[in-house]
């Protein structure tokens, strides 16, 4: 077919977009005419579109798209994601809507370009909150259809592959993000020869002088590695000859950013990584790959210890091998990957693999397919815990996959990232199990929750229905989906009792009015919640509870015109101790009950509680409108955190000698700190859990009647 008078008309000069020969020739091999014809369509339309439009470089616009679809070619991916890659900057860089891709090229075309597209038209905070929001996008659109980050890692390994043109900063901030988030995703989803496009090129920006360092090296040491690995490879064929197997025995070439990778990892010189000879061997079942196994060990003896089956267990994104080293000539370590025809074009394409186009027969990637479906699940989940940075951080963390193999009671295996815990393991198994975990065995044995996990071990979680999270499981944890499932409940919890708490502080605000809450109607209400763009009047009392709004201006505006003055002076919050998450108790004073207190409140955090005379006071009194009278409510029952400041002398014992005389006192120490030591003394800082005034006191006397204590005293800001 001619195409060339079609196209004539779209570029300068009547030039064609450089690509666009070589894209239609590959897809010819494998596309069908008729899906060809609509590639070309839609290379007219966008070229188009982007009519008077260059790339920093110069060259005409519409060469990048071309280039993107010409990268998935290479793959064998189907005609709707060649011709997404081809749109894929039509709706962000053009006055084109969705609505006319939908129409010109079917709605699945429209969904892949619109999941790719930015989000430029929204304001943010900062770049990098409209990079994760994007991200973020991006990622929810891949739920929908897979095939968007297809179209994206194309995108991005372009822009790559041409990123000379861009200044010095902007260059690195991409390749420290291409190998931060792209490249791990490829790796991710299987698809070898752009995770490897990607760190390279993402090395040379980030890293230039120590690309050219190692590059040199490399170059430097081929021409005798190219003669020892052809002598190691016709040995190995060799010996497989003896035992009947038929295989492709291949050498592999050594990559820049992985010889660098390995040389940060292990701490090693270049020469001590550049003696690593690596081979693949290529066979027809995976019976045959544990012959061939087999046939390796008795020529060159295995180290213990390196080798692994990814074929009985694959890696998390499907990838499929046997993995051994061996003792070579002169002891050389030789690296030998063993896989299947099959395992192979899924290791070199991953996910692509289930869109390559063979008639009649069932596509190779489907049950990797299925895990990259089960991974954006998952990502799904972790997103709904907190905003697109938090997301964009657990997805970082969930893209290096450094795993550990556990077994559920049943047999079950479970994959989780090295270090997980127990409480990573019960997230795993179901959030539910998460959230309601109270205690762990591994192998038989209670261990503690934070107990770090190791491969082969038994774990068994045990949950109570009464159960909760504990806050302080962040801390520990590991996987992102355990992360974000904690934060997830913190954040209704803290939203349910923000709701409380604002109920009582307009209550409160609303009883210098001889008025209640419940006494307010509907009508009073509704305008107020549409003014501040709110739904619901538990939204109003959240963001009271949160110090969002303001407790005072809401009840005026809430009051009828007849009432708005004033009558007689407010009562007072009273502070119960079990607030929660929305009060705090501020750590630069300590307040605890029975302290003359006042309360400020902060938007997001809801009310700050500090002695009244805490120093940092100063700095707030000039919004006296966010401040709030409190007062404690009777018979308190719970611990708060104090600091008292001792002076002692420099002696032997004298510290355990204190501890001994605070727990008599039916006290306990949280934290002890020393802040200043000279020749003779001490100055130590113990923070206590106390109930009030009165059992601070005696604390304070005791410690104060010890021979070597010469100075006690509570401290503030």
């Amino acid at each position: 077919m001619d195409y060339t008078s079609s196209l004539l008309s779209f570029l300068p000069g009547g030039r064609r977009a450089v690509g666009i020969n070589r894209l239609i020739s590959k897809l010819e091999t494998y596309l069908p005419p008729e899906q060809v014809e609509r590639v070309q369509q839609a290379y007219e339309f966008s070229a188009e579109a982007h009519r008077g439009q260059k790339r920093k470089s110069g060259e005409p616009y519409i060469s990048h798209p071309v280039a993107a679809a010409n990268i998935l070619a290479d793959l064998h991916i189907d005609a709707e994601t060649i011709i997404a890659a081809i749109l894929h900057d039509v709706i962000e860089d053009t006055p084109t809507v969705k609505e006319q891709v939908a129409e010109l090229f079917g709605p699945a075309v429209a969904e892949l370009v619109d999941g790719v597209t930015k989000l430029d038209q929204i304001q943010f905070k900062s770049r990098e909150e409209a990079q994760a929001e994007s991200f973020r996008k991006m990622i929810l659109a891949m739920v929908r259809d897979i095939r968007v980050i297809l179209v994206k890692l194309a995108d991005r390994t372009h822009n790559m592959r041409t990123l000379e043109s861009m200044p010095l900063p902007k260059r690195r901030a991409i390749a420290r993000e291409t190998l931060d988030i792209y490249a791990p995703i490829a790796d991710r989803l299987g698809l070898y020869s752009i995770k490897l496009d990607l760190e390279e090129l993402g090395f040379h920006a980030l890293y230039p002088q120590r690309y050219r360092v190692i590059e040199r090296e490399l170059k430097r040491t081929r021409g005798h590695q190219k003669q020892f690995v052809g002598k190691i490879a016709a040995a190995l064929r060799t010996e497989l000859g003896k035992v009947g197997v038929t295989a492709r025995v291949e050498g592999r070439e050594k990559h820049l950013f992985s010889v660098y990778r390995k040389m940060r990892r292990k701490r090693v010189p270049l020469n001590e990584i550049a003696d690593v000879y690596g081979f693949r061997i290529i066979v027809d079942t995976p019976d045959t790959c544990y012959r061939v196994l087999g046939a390796v060990h008795s020529l060159y003896k295995p180290m213990p210890g390196r080798f692994k089956d990814y074929i009985a267990i694959p890696r998390v994104n499907g990838y499929q091998s046997l993995h051994t080293t061996l003792f070579g000539p002169n002891g050389i370590p030789l690296e030998v990957q063993i896989r299947t025809d099959a395992m192979h074009t899924v290791a070199e394409s991953g996910i692509a693999a289930h869109w390559k186009y063979k008639t009649g027969e069932k596509p190779e990637g489907g049950a990797q397919h299925e895990r990259a479906r089960q991974w954006l699940n998952q990502l799904v989940q972790i997103q709904e815990g907190g905003n697109s940075e938090e997301f964009l951080e657990s997805v970082k963390v969930d893209l290096y996959p450094d795993q550990v193999y556990v077994f559920t009671p049943k047999g079950a295996i479970l994959r989780l990232p090295r270090g997980a815990t127990a409480v990573d393991f019960a997230y795993a198994v179901h959030t539910d199990v998460g959230n309601r975990c109270v205690a762990a065995k591994v192998d038989r044995r209670l261990v503690p929750l934070r107990t770090p996990l190791r491969n082969g071990q038994t774990v068994e979680v045990i949950t109570n229905k009464d159960a909760s999270p504990n806050p302080a499981w962040v801390n520990f944890v590991i996987s992102a989906k355990a992360r974000a499932a904690i934060r997830h409940y913190l954040k209704n919890l803290k939203r349910s009792e923000a709701i409380e708490l604002g109920r009582k502080l307009l209550n409160k605000a609303l009883t210098e009015f001889s008025l209640a809450v419940k006494k307010i109607p509907e009508e009073r209400i509704a305008p107020i919640l549409a003014e501040l763009n709110l739904k619901t009047a538990q939204e109003l009392y959240e963001k009271i509870g949160l110090g969002e709004r303001l407790a005072p201006l809401i009840a005026r505006r809430l009051l009828p015109d007849t009432q708005a003055t004033e009558h007689g002076s407010p009562e007072p919050l009273v502070i119960a101790g079990t607030e929660g998450l929305v009060v705090n108790y501020a750590r630069c004073c300590f307040p605890i009950p029975n302290d003359p207190i006042m309360a400020y409140l902060s938007s997001g955090r809801g009310v700050i509680i500090h002695r009244e005379n805490c120093r940092n006071l100063a700095g707030f009194r000039k919004q006296p409108d966010k401040w709030l009278t409190v007062s404690w409510q009777k018979n308190i029952n719970r611990l708060f955190d104090v600091e008292i400041r001792l002076e002692i002398r420099n002696k032997t014992g004298v510290l355990a000698a204190v501890a001994s005389s605070i727990a008599e006192t039916d006290t306990n120490i949280s934290h002890v700190s020393l802040i200043e030591r000279d020749g003779n003394s001490s100055a130590l800082i113990l923070e206590l859990k106390i109930r009030n005034r009165k059992q601070l006191a005696g604390v304070v006397r005791t410690v104060r009647k010890m021979p070597d204590v010469m100075k006690v005293y509570r401290t503030i800001a």
